[in-house]
């Protein structure tokens, strides 16, 4: 393959590829990238979807190794459907928030708690019930803030 038709993905595995079981700082492979590429658009986020996806290993923020031949589970994935409604029943249909549900014609959704980019697990103790709006809030608020008004209604 020429050079001229790799996109920062594969330039990113090619360096991975090449640097087995190390700990690399993500800087590492978007330098190697802008080698190749000078005006690459966000190759941080090509990192990060290689980890989400089960490609990388994340070992700390900021810091990836790739095993050879591993393939982990796809960070990304939804609540298999058993769980989603299991968080659904529980929730009584209705947001935690502000307790919109299908009752009255709210679309809900079964959202992580703690995000699966940063860990959290597909489980029915990390869903909760969030109508669309407060779904799509969260998306658009800083999670940290987020979580901390999540729990100050908890307790």
């Amino acid at each position: 393959m020429s050079n001229a038709k790799k996109t920062v993905t594969k330039y990113i595995i090619e360096f991975f590829e090449e640097h087995p079981n190390e700990e690399i700082e993500h800087g590492r492979a978007v330098d190697y990238v802008f080698k190749f590429i000078p005006k690459a658009r966000d190759p941080w986020r090509a990192i990060r979807k290689l980890y989400q996806e089960g490609y990388l290993i994340k070992v700390k923020k900021g810091v990836y190794k790739r095993i050879p031949g591993y393939k982990g589970h796809d960070v990304l994935a939804p609540f298999p459907p058993e769980i989603k409604e299991q968080i659904f029943k529980r929730d009584n249909y209705r947001c935690v928030v502000c307790g919109n549900g299908l009752h009255n014609g709210y679309e809900i959704c079964a959202d992580h708690i703690k995000s699966q980019a940063q860990g959290g697990q597909s489980t029915l103790e990390n869903g909760q019930t969030l109508c669309s709006e407060h779904n799509l809030m969260k998306w658009t608020n800083e999670e940290k803030i987020w979580n901390y008004r999540f729990l100050e209604k908890i307790f």
